[in-house]
């Protein structure tokens, strides 16, 4: 329905306005008859489309009707499909009559000047401003979906910049524009018409803190790019050119969907009607388009890697080396983080993760810093941030535990849950059991990872381990069937039953940890007769069945979709569980090649028993299998292989856009 502006006539004295092009004007003819007029006429020019509406009827004029009873209270409605040449060139005349009379009692005369103003935006989703029919003011998800979309600006394009982009308010160079989304301002008609009236360009003050406009006027020169809206800026007046109808203005996002913010934002032009001195303008149209930020999106194990990230510390060279070899047969680049950097903290897995943001017009990826802040604070904004590479961050206020740390941030593969599509996969994270003192995840990080819609969270149970992660239980590898994946999930009792095979088989006194000085070396037929030890790993395996149980729902997947990897766990329930050999499933996924935790299992028949059913379960899916060992640089520090390890990925070919919440 065409936006309609009601405008009040006179019989004193003509009367002008402007009607903007794709709207209506609904005539006062009632408010404006002579007192003693019963009926009226109505003509216009040439340009003008007019229509009465009588007895709830819409009839074009000229119609055979002469005379419209004003008792009825009819309405006049036209519309202008044309541009005006000159203010002022097509006009509309109200004649009025007494009941019977034939000579009129008065006359209303109405100047019209048609302009264009229209604020556009990329609603189609092709990575240019185009005119459409859709909707600007609603944003819809979906392959069928429509509305424009924001990136927060979140890179640093200027090395010498201190902050990201997003935190500053200038344009600092030509690839700075190009994280922005293009609003395209158009203004046509008689200019002159432009100097009695004012175009304002504004946003609501609850979306204000949300994004920044940029504008150059005419030029293409950086340093003419002025902010002109957002933060304590509500409102731009823009003074139309002489010689230019469209007027570009760069917008970027500052803030990602979160807890208190849905992620739209709405931008507004509106023309103002200038009367006589001393009184306040009046808008008399107001065009409107609707902007989604894009939100953050994390990658799967499935994803194809492009980046390896690894610490160097005072006793992992070996440990460093064994990942250079696994990332060279991926044909993966693998970034060192050296001391200095890192400040002898290994666990780079637990302080960021690599995800990315996306808009028609471009694509980049975002490190998310964990509230967590240990050695590696530093490492994201000093070494990751930079041109094309963004930076988001959510702390702990309420001080952060174990269980913020990025370990326990995960997200699954793409699945179909009861015919519900989640093309993006759903992010996995760890939590307690609602009981009083356990540990849940930061409710800013939790609130965050909602806010962004597209891979919708599923809490597991993690609490029961001593530190507290999902990736010490779970991991997802790529396969040539089914769902394209497997959840490989830690068991102790297919541990406990690849012992017992082993035993039964002669096997009972091999032992464990050969190799590694200093380490008690229990024999099989020990293990198996730790009654303590059973019991412990029994308590594991039922808190790892029922997050089994919750993966299978969430996830939509069966039991063939699930491939148990044997494991054990040692501690006790107060303080909770940890591996009792290095835990295989904490591996690192490089395309169809693993690196996986060495465990030091028994050696029977010249092999590590282990290692061996590892290869039996992950071979036929087309898996390399390499056993790297961390024992002393990270196993018995409480960490393993993918702890110690991080992988930028592929962003989706998907796009998020598509996806229906």
């Amino acid at each position: 329905m065409a936006q309609q502006r009601r405008v009040q006539l006179s019989v004193q004295r003509p009367t002008s306005t402007v009607c903007v092009l794709g709207t209506e004007l609904s005539l006062d003819v009632r408010g404006s008859a002579p007192k003693d007029a019963a009926a009226f006429h109505v003509q216009g020019t040439p340009g003008v489309k007019l229509y009465v509406v009588h007895d709830s009827q819409s009839i074009k004029l000229p119609s055979s009707v002469g005379r419209w009873p004003l008792g009825t209270h009819p309405e006049v409605l036209l519309a202008m499909d044309t541009l005006s040449k000159d203010v002022g060139d097509e006009k509309v005349r109200i004649s009025y009559f007494r009941e019977a009379g034939g000579v009129p009692v008065g006359r209303a005369m109405l100047y019209l000047t048609c302009v264009e103003v229209s604020l556009d935006a990329d609603t189609g989703r092709s990575g240019a401003v185009s005119r459409t029919l859709l909707d600007k003011t609603t944003w819809t998800w979906g392959p069928e979906g429509h509305g424009a979309i924001l990136l927060v600006n979140c890179d640093r394009d200027d090395p010498k910049a201190e902050t990201p982009d997003n935190r500053d308010t200038a344009i600092r160079s030509y690839n700075d524009l190009k994280d922005m989304s293009q609003m395209l301002l158009r203004t046509r008609g008689p200019r002159t018409i432009f100097a009695g009236h004012r175009l304002l360009l504004h946003v609501d003050f609850s979306d204000a803190d949300k994004v920044g406009v940029f504008y150059g006027g005419n030029s293409v020169a950086l340093e003419e790019y002025k902010h002109v809206l957002g933060g304590s800026k509500l409102s731009y007046t823009v003074k139309p050119s002489r010689h230019q109808e469209e007027s570009v203005f760069y917008v970027e996002g500052l803030a990602f969907p979160d807890v208190d913010f849905s992620g739209l934002v709405a931008f507004h032009v509106t023309l103002l009607e200038s009367p006589e001195k001393g009184l306040l303008e009046t808008p008399i149209f107001t065009d409107t388009v609707v902007f989604r930020v894009a939100p953050w999106i994390m990658t799967p194990n499935t994803l194809a890697p492009l980046e390896v990230f690894v610490c160097s510390v005072d006793d992992n060279e070996d440990f460093v080396a064994a990942v250079r070899a696994v990332a060279e047969k991926a044909k993966c680049p693998l970034t060192v983080c050296p001391l200095p950097e890192n400040r002898h903290d290994r666990w780079i897995q637990d302080e960021v993760e690599f995800g990315y943001v996306q808009a028609p017009h471009k694509t980049f990826p975002v490190v998310f810093d964990s509230p967590r802040d240990r050695g590696l604070k530093d490492f994201p904004v000093k070494s990751i941030l930079g041109p094309d590479f963004g930076y988001v961050a959510r702390q702990a206020p309420e001080g952060a535990s174990s269980l913020d740390s990025f370990g326990n941030l995960e997200v699954s593969p793409p699945v179909t849950v009861r015919g519900k599509e989640y093309p993006l996969g759903r992010i996995l994270i760890g939590s307690s059991f609602p009981r009083f003192g356990g540990r849940r995840m930061a409710k800013a990080v939790r609130d965050f990872l909602v806010a962004q819609k597209v891979q919708a969270p599923v809490e597991l149970f993690s609490d029961w381990l001593l530190v507290g992660h999902v990736d010490e239980f779970l991991s997802f590898v790529p396969a040539p069937d089914r769902k394209g994946f497997r959840l490989l999930l830690a068991s102790p009792s297919a541990c406990y039953q690849l012992l017992k095979e082993k035993q039964e088989e002669g096997y009972g006194e091999a032992v464990m940890f050969q190799g590694l000085e200093k380490v008690p070396k229990p024999t099989i037929n020990e293990i198996l007769t730790n009654e303590g030890l059973r019991k412990f790993n029994c308590y594991v395996q039922s808190c790892i069945s029922w997050n089994r149980d919750i993966l299978k729902r969430a996830l939509g997947l069966a039991e063939p979709d699930i491939v148990d990897i044997p494991q054990l766990f040692r501690g006790d329930v107060a303080s909770g569980a940890e591996a009792f050999f290095p835990d295989m499933v904490n591996m690192l996924v490089l395309g169809r090649h693993l690196g996986i935790p060495k465990p030091f299992g028994p050696v029977v028949g010249g092999q590590c028993c282990l290692e061996q059913r590892v290869r039996e379960l992950l071979e036929p899916l087309g898996l390399t299998c390499t056993f790297i060992d961390d024992y002393f640089s990270y196993h018995v520090l409480s960490g393993e292989v993918h702890c110690g390890t991080n992988v930028r990925r592929k962003p989706f070919a998907y796009k998020w856009w598509h996806v229906v919440p």
